[in-house]
């Protein structure tokens, strides 16, 4: 299946920037009755235009792949095809159209979508104090990391000064030397505690840090980690969060601690050396956790986050989700079209990876749109007390078909033959043949024959 093509984008980008048609057909070296036909996805782009694009619109390739309006129109298809919205079925182009033609407006419906949820689903949420909420303090939280690309370059260059003043130090010995960075800079001595229920306490009064007993090499590297930039670059934080501007003390709570994982991350795992290595080992999360000394998810996590203008990596999204469906971490750097208000396609090898713990699966997705994700998922297993079921999740990074070279993952795939076919989610996904399915499509009537038995337990009829 051909790639997506990108006149939608072209034609939101020459708009940002205030230029006409012929302008920017002028500049490209194209007539504008060309560019037209590109604009309206009627013409294929060379790869000479492709960059010639990039340069005039002052764009990296990745910007030029779709996945912002993909992400929006995925949301405004969701909204749609709410049941409880009483509108017609809607057709795909009007969906595209809205995204493209007027992004703010898909937003703004977006935002008031969340609203109205947030009030059908919890009354007592519009009867506040602070008045009404827009958002969920969680969904605020991420909707801000997803527009920064998951990239805080002011967060980077603390961890960078961190580190310049450790100086270099072995991965293995690095949590030493954070210990005695503490000590030495800001009197801070490092404990053990048996750790029932807490990984990490300080006691500002006694200057102590106790860390859990129970926690891994990787997680205890990764405690000492956050409290160091908690010390060292909380101004940094907040002056990010202050250019955010939360609209809820929760939201910037949530969004506060997001930001010092984020610099932990970064402490752990420089840019540069990580973005190296990363290349060098094409993209081998376990060879990348072992050089660093850190976890399979946090060097899985870290590569959604090399989006840095002048030294970017294959841009990756990053998912974990537990055994119930629930989603605790999502970034996308690579456009993949999350589905915001319900479960992920059964289909997706996110969760099947449960069925094989601690090994690496590997799966070419295919989007009803025609995109592909090469998709990489594990299991990771935490510790918990005897009795109690230690807590499970899968780790899931992606990146676009066109980056799959660049991953150690591709070898010996055919990546035409292996793709399986999934959905955003069920209720949003018109592919008829479907085993897996657990509900019928909101788009489309039900055409139920007692007579017949098929593979998907909900027949349907296409308008």
């Amino acid at each position: 299946m051909s790639k997506p093509l990108i006149g939608r984008t072209v034609r939101r980008l020459r708009g940002e920037r205030g230029l006409a048609q012929q302008a920017l057909a002028a500049r490209l070296g194209v007539s504008a009755s060309y560019l037209n036909l590109i604009e309206h996805d009627q013409r294929a782009v060379t790869a000479s235009l492709l960059i010639k694009l990039s340069e005039v619109l002052e764009v990296d390739l990745a910007a030029l792949s779709g996945s912002t309006e993909r992400q929006l129109e995925a949301g405004v298809r969701e909204v749609f095809a709410d049941p409880l919205i009483g509108a017609d079925a809607v057709p795909d182009e009007e969906i595209a159209a809205l995204a493209t033609q007027s992004p703010n407006a898909a937003r703004a419906l977006l935002a008031l979508y969340r609203s109205w949820r947030i009030a059908r689903e919890d009354a007592s949420g519009i009867a506040l104090p602070s008045g009404r909420r827009i958002l969920l303090p969680h969904e605020e939280a991420r909707d801000a990391f997803h527009e920064r690309t998951n990239y805080f370059p002011a967060l980077e260059a603390a961890a960078d000064a961190i580190r310049a003043a450790i100086g270099e130090v072995p991965a293995v010995s690095y949590p030493a030397a954070m210990a005695q960075r503490l000590a030495d800079a800001h009197g801070v001595v490092v404990r053990g505690m048996p750790g029932e229920g807490e990984h990490r306490r300080f006691d500002p009064a006694t200057r102590t840090l106790f860390l859990s007993e129970r926690l891994t090499h990787g997680s205890h590297a990764f405690q000492l980690a956050f409290q160091l930039v908690l010390l060292e670059a909380r101004a940094t934080i907040e002056d990010v969060i202050g250019e955010i501007a939360p609209s809820t003390e929760d939201a910037a709570s949530l969004l506060r601690l997001g930001l010092l994982n984020y610099a932990a991350a970064a402490l752990l795992m420089p840019y540069g050396p990580f973005a190296t290595a990363a290349r060098a080992l094409r993209h081998d999360l376990a060879a990348l956790a072992d050089r660093f000394a850190v976890s399979f998810e946090q060097a899985a996590q870290r590569l959604s986050s090399l989006q840095r203008p002048d030294a970017r990596g294959v841009p990756f999204f990053f998912l974990r989700v537990d055994p119930a469906g629930n989603v605790s971490k999502r970034f996308s750097a690579a456009g993949f079209p999350f589905a915001r208000f319900g479960g992920s396609c059964p289909k997706w090898i996110v969760h099947r990876a449960f069925a094989t713990h601690g090994q690496i699966q590997v799966q070419v997705a295919e989007l009803p749109d025609g995109a592909r994700f090469l998709t990489i998922a594990r299991t990771v297993i935490g510790k918990s007390a005897w009795g109690e079921p230690p807590p499970a999740h899968v780790v899931a990074i992606g990146c676009d078909i066109a980056h799959a070279g660049e991953l150690v993952y591709a070898d010996g795939l055919d990546l035409g033959a292996a793709a399986v076919g999934i959905g955003l989610s069920c209720r949003l996904c018109d592919r008829a043949a479907c085993g897996s399915r657990a509900f019928p499509p909101l788009e489309h009537r039900l055409a139920l024959d007692p007579h017949t038995k098929a593979a998907s337990p909900y027949r349907f009829v296409k308008p």
